[in-house]
């Protein structure tokens, strides 16, 4: 593959330009004889609006509609069936070929090849437009477009239907928030893994229940609630931490109202209210190698910083991870010293949402600044480069995104961050090990959510 120039493009469109533009077109339900999930948001965009077009060398195809609900079914014991098993690997980066693609990483991706120069590398296969969503989600999205708005500087939001809020962003604080209310099910049932990673390649794991149930699936919600969704954590493994609890309410506006968090000790007995799973005090159980903030790649309140959009940018971004969340995979297949296993990684050339974070003045965080690589098809940011306060690229997260059907949820095989430093990294979201599905569309009322329902739970 030859070499091109970086595409860049700022955002120059009014949102009232690409409104009226937007509106003038036939009825979702009507826009396509074929399925409404086909149907645009716009002339040139797909209905969560990303670009339809594909690039112009054809590297990038356009999108067509995703995969179906038959396309790639869960299995009963929760595996997945692989829709691009047969793809060739089109070519392999490496730190002895890497000027040749240097436009279409970022600094973290070149930090790691010179971090590991002969152990990582980056296999790129055919770019498969995978994403689909359920209907319903068109549907919000495209009401969305006309009703929400930001509120308290962009510190919460209003008129949000369960949807992307902003398909057609104007600025980067908006591209942030279709990132945290992204379509993942309105719940989730879920047993993983999060993964300690040392220098050497040990590792040590942790195994959690985790149930989360977003505003749609709350049954007794009130009217013009400020509540996001409920989360609950319970440690499976190992014996020792075994029945620990995590509580989180979200809110939507963090700044308004503050998230709220409980832990429940076993050895204890008690519930107690957990003020720090916030911003960048170091989140649970990670052993400081990430912050509150960095679970979900970037989750709660965005004021400690300003946020630039940058436009958009062709970048190789891990997708369609299916070898990594094969379940005949094991974390010892995975794990290997100062990055998971790169025959296990695929890559693809995707259009990301660049979006930069910088710290404001007067405030504090261990970040000093974050760039976000979004991608446009999913609105999950893939790639983070996260620098301290010297401006020293420190840490690198990436996510490995996979489309989940029959339900139509873009999912994760895992989050990874790397500190560049020591060496270490952590995973998150790996469920290999465990023989079930995730389990989605459960609903939940909010006593299901109470410091003493999760000391019975945990109990």
């Amino acid at each position: 593959m030859q070499p091109v120039d970086t595409l860049i493009r700022t955002v120059t469109s009014a949102r009232t330009l690409a409104l009226t533009a937007m509106l003038a077109l036939t009825p979702l339900a009507q826009a396509s004889s074929d399925s409404s999930a086909t149907a645009p948001l716009g002339p040139s965009l797909t209905p969560i609006g990303a670009e339809k077009a594909g690039n112009a060398d054809g590297t990038i195809p356009a999108w067509t509609g995703g995969l179906k609900p038959e396309q790639g079914a869960m299995q009963a014991d929760g595996n997945m069936t692989d829709p691009f098993a047969d793809d060739p690997v089109l070519f392999t980066i490496t730190a002895d070929n890497i000027d040749q693609y240097r436009d279409r990483l970022t600094p973290g991706q070149l930090a790691m090849f010179k971090r590991y120069p002969g152990s990582f590398q980056m296999k790129v296969y055919p770019t498969r437009r995978s994403a689909s969503y359920p209907d319903a989600v068109y549907e919000a999205t495209r009401s969305n477009a006309e009703t929400t708005t930001l509120l308290d500087g962009g510190n919460g939001i209003t008129g949000l239907a369960n949807g992307v809020a902003f398909p057609i962003p104007e600025n980067g604080l908006e591209v942030i928030w279709n990132h945290m209310l992204r379509y993942r099910g309105d719940s989730m049932d879920l047993t993983l893994s999060q993964v300690i990673a040392e220098a050497d390649g040990d590792y040590r794991e942790i195994t959690k229940q985790t149930i989360w149930n977003f505003f749609p699936s709350i049954t007794d919600l009130e009217e013009e609630s400020n509540l996001l969704f409920l989360y609950k954590s319970k440690v499976l493994e190992p014996v020792r931490m075994a029945g620990e609890v995590t509580l989180v309410h979200e809110p939507i506006d963090q700044v308004a109202e503050p998230r709220r968090a409980w832990k429940y000790l076993p050895g204890q007995r008690r519930v107690r209210r957990a003020p720090n799973i916030a911003y960048d005090n170091p989140a649970t159980s990670s052993d400081n190698l990430k912050t509150s903030d960095n679970l979900d790649m970037f989750n709660g309140a965005p004021d400690k910083y300003e946020w630039t959009l940058k436009g958009k940018q062709e970048i190789f971004i891990p997708y369609n991870s299916y070898a990594l969340y094969d379940k005949n995979q094991s974390n010892a297949d995975i794990i290997r010293p100062g990055h998971i296993n790169t025959e296990l990684a695929r890559y693809e050339l995707h259009r990301v949402w660049v979006v930069e974070a910088t710290l404001k003045e007067g405030q504090r965080h261990v970040y000093g600044k974050r760039t976000f690589y979004i991608d446009e098809d999913t609105w999950q940011a893939s790639i983070i480069d996260l620098y301290d306060t010297r401006d020293q690229l420190w840490r690198v997260g990436m996510a490995h995104a996979l489309q989940l059907n029959p339900h139509q949820v873009p999912w994760l095989a895992t989050e990874v961050f790397y500190d560049l430093h020591s060496g270490r990294y952590i995973t998150n979201g790996i469920a290999n090990s465990y023989k079930k599905p995730l389990v989605f569309g459960q609903l939940a009322s909010k006593s299901d959510y109470t410091p003493a329902a999760i000391r019975r739970w945990g109990r």
